[in-house]
């Protein structure tokens, strides 16, 4: 049951979720029961007793289904007016709360962002009882979001594109087996712009952290790419020292 008087008051937690999905970065958003087109990241309250850690990874498994052992803290979003108070109001309303509960939503508050790169496939998404569904939706495709979530996206984009070479991009997002042009265009996702091919695939291949597959067999046997893994080993220590890939 939610209890306000186990909840550090004026604190929140908010996670960005990004997945990779049919050559499009995607991120995972809920939608609102009773309210039309009102969107928002996966988010909620921590515990006085709760590491803040801890309470993310809680909050992610509680909105969504998703349990991770690990989210990464990566900013924190604290302006005076960062909520919009006709939105709050609409949602109070239609959740029929109590004037103690209202007043106790109604102060200011300051969230802790999270995000984590994960693997959609391997997600089994189940949408919580103040959700009307959950939803994979691409990078260019967002909807308007409640309060601040838009900017939390686009300062999680930055940090990732900031910290490419020491984030596990592929391992993460791409599935076990991968073309590189599956690689390419995750890279050309998250960086926002056009990678040459032929640049592209000698950079990554000197880096000598795949391993190589049969032919990828969808068109004529002539003009299927190889399938490609990662080593994890080799991947692991490269990370550890920054890819030092630049596009």
């Amino acid at each position: 049951p939610f209890d306000i008087d186990h909840l550090v008051p004026g604190q929140s937690v908010d996670c960005v979720i990004l997945g990779f999905e049919e050559e499009q970065l995607k991120i995972l958003v809920l939608k609102w029961k009773r309210l039309t087109n009102f969107w928002a990241l996966p988010g909620g309250f921590i515990y006085k007793d709760e590491d803040l850690n801890i309470a993310a990874i809680r909050v992610l498994k509680e909105r969504t289904g998703i349990e991770l052992p690990f989210l990464e803290q990566y900013k924190t979003f604290g302006n005076a007016h960062r909520r919009d108070d006709k939105t709050l109001s609409k949602n109070l309303d239609a959740m029929q709360v109590n004037q103690r509960i209202r007043d106790w939503f109604d102060q200011r508050f300051i969230s802790t962002a999270y995000f984590s790169l994960i693997d959609i496939r391997k997600c089994h998404l189940k949408p919580d009882m103040y959700s009307e569904l959950i939803s994979w939706i691409p990078i260019d495709e967002l909807p308007d979001l409640i309060f601040d979530h838009n900017k939390m996206v686009d300062s999680t984009l930055a940090y990732i594109r900031n910290q490419i070479n020491y984030l596990p991009i592929g391992i993460n997002l791409l599935s076990e087996k991968f073309t590189m042009k599956e690689l390419q265009s995750l890279y050309e996702s998250i960086l926002r712009k056009k990678l040459d091919r032929g640049n592209f695939q000698r950079k990554m291949l000197k880096l000598g952290i795949f391993n190589r597959h049969e032919k990828h067999l969808d068109g004529g046997a002539h003009k299927a790419p190889y399938l490609y893994s990662f080593d994890e080993e080799k991947y692991n220590k490269l990370l550890e020292q920054g890819f030092g890939f630049n596009t």
